[in-house]
């Protein structure tokens, strides 16, 4: 594997893997979670051993492959905009051959390849493996698709290629699918079962990634916190492990404690974790050990109690002050986002005004917001009317966004006089002349360049904020370096 140098549209420089001699070339997008972007690396590691490389340029594609998200409407959207590109492409080169990946792959898999015809094949996140047989179906002139969730696979075996990649930050997938039946949520039934990859193998690819240089790791997983790895299988038949099994077992606390340990110089992030989930033991491993990241993802969806009951999210509100209240605690110096979903089912001006005073009592730093869009197949698209008008849905939707921001502002404004640490990533969008990275928070720090370099680790004093950005100056290195 040759590591080659190119620039994206914003002039950034991305590190791109390549197998010399590979003579194909594979366009691939992802739209959605991180888990999409991590499975597309794992694909583009499995089209590699078949003689295709990476390129950004659709035009010179034998195989585009889009890899998709079902969560919301405006997603599916946007990746039929984009099928639309590549036939248009594909009309001017008939060779080319188009697939789709992922969640809408498994959802639509009868659309795409027989009433609508926009694609060759169509391939489900568990069958990845399956791609080269799948390609030799489409080449000998039939339709391929195979969306077969598996109970097993973990892609474990398999060392990803990173795509436009900084190469200093990486993701880690540790767990697939979600056994959490969310009532919104269409993961479980385009995912699979809950499982767990061997705590081996997610080693041995921090220990590539730390030898090619990388500096930052994020450990994926739909929900990380059930991590539970005693031999392999499904979470949900634990209780059947030998007793052997049990006493062996690696729980996530235990995960965490182990890279954190092994690469003291590394920094270790993990999403997305479900307040449900969370204990008290991965607290104290994040508070613990400097290099383990001091942020946590905790959505929350909404601040009614009989709208989380609706969602089927098995926490309440008080539930979740009281975790809200460990965290701060155990670790004072963590910031904390969230996901909130505007608008669902039967919400009333009574359950918005809970999610507002909920928002209030966390002050969370940043957060991901949205208005509900129905997802067939889901239990609620089956089972409950979406009846909350959609000017009611945006009103609300602002409403949450405006508190965010000013939320967002306050925390920011904590950070101004600290010194924070921050590992330089890129160049900043709005400045050649000034790096961009993160500190230990996940909050976004810009600061001039002077003499540091993407990679570095470096202390910078922050002066002034905006709600999103921290703005300061290098003042030396960090012992991280």
């Amino acid at each position: 594997m040759e590591k080659i140098i190119e620039e994206d549209k914003q002039g950034q420089s991305l590190v791109l893997e390549q197998v010399k001699g590979n003579t194909r070339k594979l366009f691939i997008e992802s739209y959605g979670c991180a888990m999409n972007f991590a499975d597309s690396e794992v694909v583009a590691s499995i089209m590699a051993n078949e003689g295709y490389n990476t390129t950004q340029i659709l035009e010179e594609a034998d195989l585009v492959l889009v890899n998709t998200c079902s969560i919301r409407d405006k997603a599916e959207l946007t990746v039929r905009k984009r099928l639309e590109k590549y036939n248009a492409v594909k009309r001017i080169n008939p060779k080319m051959k188009v697939g789709v990946l992922g969640c809408m792959a498994e959802r639509l898999k009868s659309q795409f390849l027989e009433e609508e015809k926009i694609v060759d094949l169509v391939v489900g996140p568990d069958a990845y493996k399956d791609l080269p047989n799948l390609l030799k179906e489409v080449e000998e002139g039939r339709d391929a698709i195979n969306v077969i969730l598996s109970k097993d696979e973990t892609y474990g075996d398999i060392s990803p290629v990173r795509l436009q990649s900084n190469g200093v930050s990486a993701y880690v997938s540790i767990t697939r699918g979600c056994d959490n039946m969310c009532t919104f949520c269409v993961v479980p039934f385009t995912r699979g079962r809950e499982r767990s990859r061997e705590p081996q193998s997610i080693m041995e690819e921090i220990t590539d990634l730390w030898s090619k240089g990388f500096k930052e790791v994020t450990l994926l997983g739909q929900n990380v916190d059930s991590y539970l790895w005693y031999g392999g299988g499904l979470k949900k038949d634990f209780d059947k492990a030998s007793d052997m099994q049990k006493a062996t077992a690696v729980k996530f606390d235990q995960l965490l404690e182990m890279a954190a340990v092994a690469f003291p110089k590394m920094r270790i992030r993990f999403s997305t974790s479900n307040p449900q989930d969370m204990h008290e033991s991965v607290l104290y491993s994040i508070a613990k050990h400097p290099n383990i990241c001091k942020h946590i993802h905790l959505p929350v969806q909404s601040g009614s109690d009989r709208i989380l009951t609706e969602m089927n999210r098995l926490h309440s509100r008080e539930e979740y002050f009281a975790l809200i209240d460990k965290i701060r605690a155990i670790i004072p110096n963590c910031s904390i986002s969230q996901d909130m979903i505007a608008g669902f089912p039967t919400e009333t001006e009574s359950d918005h005004q809970d999610t507002l005073s909920l928002m209030s009592y966390v002050q969370y730093n940043f957060g991901y917001m949205y208005a509900y869009s129905e997802r067939p197949g889901t239990l609620a698209g089956r089972k409950t009317e979406d009846d909350v008008p959609e000017a009611t849905k945006m009103r609300r939707l602002q409403e949450i966004v405006d508190l965010q921001q000013q939320h967002s502002w306050s925390r920011s404004s904590d950070f101004i006089g600290q010194t924070v640490e921050v590992l330089v990533e890129r160049t900043s969008k709005k400045s050649q002349e000034q790096f961009s990275g993160r500190n230990s928070q996940s909050i976004t720090v810009v600061f001039p360049r002077e003499d540091y370099k993407i990679g570095d680790f470096v202390l910078a004093k922050i002066n002034s904020c905006t709600s999103g950005t921290l703005i300061g100056e290098a003042i030396g290195y960090s012992e991280m370096n």
